[in-house]
Formats: structure tokens, sequence, C-alpha cells
């Protein structure tokens, strides 16, 4: 069980994305699996370059734990783009539920 206390997390996503609903559940999914239940989170869509750059938005959907991206990758461009995860299991559009746990968990 995690004891981080009030967190605030948010989920970025372009409009539209394939990912978003998905993305959604696997987040409340690893919520749950380590004990947050009651944690909440918002969803934020991400319209223009500026937004991106603003939120230092890498692709959709990124999140957001206490306004740090876990799954940040140096180099990488801010811009309205999916994105893609390095799991064990090679590029996906999501990371894995034990990568997501770990990252809540930190």
């Amino acid at each position: 069980m995690c004891d981080r206390g009030e967190m605030d997390i948010e989920m970025l996503v372009v409009p539209d994305c394939p990912n978003e609903e998905p993305a959604a559940a696997r987040l409340r999914e690893a919520l749950n699996g380590i004990g947050l239940r009651d944690t909440r989170f918002t969803t934020r869509v991400i319209t223009d370059q500026a937004e991106a750059e603003r939120y230092r938005f890498t692709g959709s959907p990124t999140f957001l734990i206490d306004g740090h991206d876990p799954f940040a990758e140096r180099g990488r461009p801010f811009g309205l783009a999916c994105r893609v995860y390095r799991t064990p299991h090679g590029l996906a559009g999501l990371p894995t539920p034990d990568q997501l746990r770990r990252a809540l968990a930190g």
C-alpha cells in the first residue's frame, strides 16, 4: 500500500486521442492497485503548440504526478503528437500497468 498523502495527478492528452480512455482506465487500475482508490486525477486537453511547450508535453497521453512526468525522456520535443512508451515488451502507446504503479508509488 502506498502512503503518499494527497497527490496531484493529471493526464494530458491531445483532442480525440485514441489512447485517452485506455490510459484513464490503466491509471485508475494502478491507483487502486497501490491502495489509492479515493485518489482522483484530472484530464487536460492540450490543443496547441504553446500549451504543449508550457506543460512540457511530449505526446498523448502524458501522466503528471505532482507536476512531474515520470516517463520523461531527455531530448524529446514538445508538441502535439501521440506518445510512445518504452516497455519490457517493446514500444507501446501506454506504459505497462506495473510501470505506472511504480511511478505512482514513487
